[in-house]
């Protein structure tokens, strides 16, 4: 076996997605051999070096041109590319035997469409980077997703003459095309830099966030989210493990001990919320009441009667109310958000089960195992280990 392995790592550093794969990528090289890298700092435009003159034995890459694809098919090197288009079986394809990263779009964008029909909004928009396969995938999903629910999604369209232009010059069609929304409106960008742009879009129109607009985005880049205008509401995604599976696959590919070409999926975790999306849209202030208390409350443990007591209603009528204005039960709520948080728990901390349960408002440790048999069909210790590289 080889004493050392060079891997090109043509990710954008300037994303958080990118940065949090790197993450993953070193992980796993730090415990497998002496690995080293080229990287050079950028967004998503790469560029190949001279493999054959650097001694390369592998590649992880966005490849974003067929040119690109085509220069690293050539150097016959073990490759995985992030995200590659629909077409890439066909042998004809520059992309053709690649390995993929690719990230779980559909679930995301679902993950994203279902915080916002919480909120209880009647409509619904999508902002995205047409051209980008992540992108596009995003926006069939959420579409899909908010039109299954009865509703009719608005979606960002700019000519590719506009697209190409600065961001600046781009900002006027968005802002005059987010004036023109109906309100209030809960919207989904793509990721969160275009997020950050949808929010200072709102800002330059001068539309109240998130009392008119309600936005997320997806990566949970959290310098992105916290320096936008009104920190941004995400989808985190598990990109580090998707690093970390990503580079041992390349050392299998690398050492002969993997000789097909495989996919490796990153998917969401959970919904980081901030205060993009901190409303509750609905015409009932009581069931509104309701959302809130039960969401400000997700560490504590929660029975219907108590949240009835808090709106000021009988049980009976908040339930009747409830699932007349969110077609699901005030329980399932209660459920979903305890459920939630303790997702989140298990991904963040190393706290001991018992802690985690308490901490998400169940009872006990044996209880929380019960319900991730229930609706996950794993243990919460096997949830930990499957979304971190730890």
């Amino acid at each position: 076996m080889r004493e050392e392995w060079k891997v090109a790592l043509l990710i954008e550093t300037a994303r958080g997605y990118g940065r949090q794969v790197l993450r993953g990528i070193i992980d796993y090289a730090n415990h497998h051999g002496r690995w080293s890298f080229y990287v050079t700092p950028s967004d998503f435009e790469q560029a190949l070096p001279e493999m054959k003159q650097w001694g390369g034995t592998g590649i992880i890459a966005r490849i974003m041109t067929p040119r690109l694809a085509r220069a690293i098919a050539a150097t016959g090197l073990p490759t995985i590319a992030l995200d590659m288009p629909e077409d890439q079986p066909a042998a004809d394809n520059p992309f053709y035997g690649f390995s993929e990263l690719a990230t779980d779009s559909f679930a995301a964008a679902q993950m994203a469409a279902e915080h916002l029909l919480f909120k209880g909004f009647k409509h619904y928009a999508f902002v995205g980077r047409p051209g980008h396969v992540w992108s596009d995938r995003r926006e069939k999903a959420f579409c899909e997703s908010v039109t299954a629910a009865g509703f009719t999604p608005c979606v960002f369209r700019t000519s590719r003459r506009k697209r190409s232009l600065h961001w600046a010059l781009e900002q006027k069609s968005l802002a005059q095309w987010l004036r023109e929304l109906p309100k209030p409106v809960g919207l989904m960008a793509c990721n969160d830099d275009r997020g950050r742009e949808v929010l200072e879009g709102c800002r330059a129109a001068r539309i109240e966030v998130p009392e008119e607009i309600a936005v997320i985005g997806v990566d949970n880049d959290s310098l992105l989210c916290d320096l936008a205008s009104t920190p941004l509401s995400s989808v985190a995604l598990n990109a580090e493990r998707g690093g970390f599976e990503a580079a041992r696959l390349l050392h299998g590919l690398m050492s002969g001990q993997v000789t097909a070409p495989q996919g490796i999926v990153v998917e969401p975790l959970y919904i980081v919320s901030r205060h993009s999306t901190n409303i509750v849209a609905l015409e009932d202030a009581d069931v509104a009441e309701a959302m809130r208390y039960i969401r400000d409350h997700a560490a504590q443990p929660l029975r219907v009667q108590e949240v009835a007591d808090v709106v000021g209603l009988s049980r009976r009528m908040l339930e009747i109310r409830f699932r007349a204005a969110m077609g699901r039960s005030l329980n399932d709520e209660i459920q979903r958000v305890h459920f939630e948080a303790a997702k989140r728990l298990l991904t963040e901390t190393d706290w001991p089960m018992e802690k985690v349960a308490r901490a998400s408002g169940y009872r006990g440790a044996s209880y929380l195992s019960v319900l991730f048999q229930r609706f996950l069909k794993i243990k919460p210790t096997e949830y930990r280990r499957r979304t971190r590289t730890d």
